[in-house]
C-alpha cells in the first residue's frame, strides 16, 4: 500500500503592518498582490496592487524577481497568509502577509477604502 507524501507549508510567515506597508508602497519598493475575490476587488482595493485571487495564486505567472518584496493582501489576513506561503514555498524569499489585511489598512492608513 502505498502512503501519500504530505507537503507541509512554511508556517514562518512573515507580517508587514499597514504603515510599514505605506512607506514600502511610497518607495516603490513592493509589488503588492490581492489575493481576494473580484467581487471585493471591485468594492475596494489598495492603489497599486494586482489581482490574483487565491484559488490561482499557485499557477500565477508572478511578474517578480524572487528576491523582490512582496506582499499579498486579503480582507482580514488569513487567505494572504496561506498566498504567502505558496510563494514561499514556489521560492520568493521576500514575502509578507498584510497583518490585518485591507481592514487594518482602512483602519490605519486609508480610512477612504470602505469596510466590509
Amino acid at each position: 500500500m502505498k502512503t501519500k507524501k504530505i507537503v507541509k507549508m512554511n508556517t514562518q510567515v512573515k507580517q508587514i503592518t499597514p504603515r510599514e506597508l505605506q512607506q514600502r508602497l511610497d518607495n516603490g519598493s513592493v509589488k503588492l498582490i490581492d489575493v481576494r475575490e473580484q467581487n471585493e476587488w471591485d468594492y475596494c482595493r489598495i492603489d497599486g496592487a494586482e489581482l490574483i485571487p487565491v484559488q490561482q495564486i499557485a499557477s500565477a505567472d508572478i511578474d517578480a524577481e524572487k528576491s523582490d518584496q512582496i506582499v499579498c493582501y486579503c480582507h482580514t489576513g488569513q487567505r494572504s497568509n496561506f498566498a504567502v506561503q505558496v510563494l514561499q514555498k514556489q521560492g520568493f524569499e521576500n514575502v509578507y502577509n498584510l497583518a490585518g489585511g485591507i481592514n487594518a489598512y482602512s483602519d490605519d492608513v486609508d480610512p477612504d477604502i470602505p469596510k466590509y
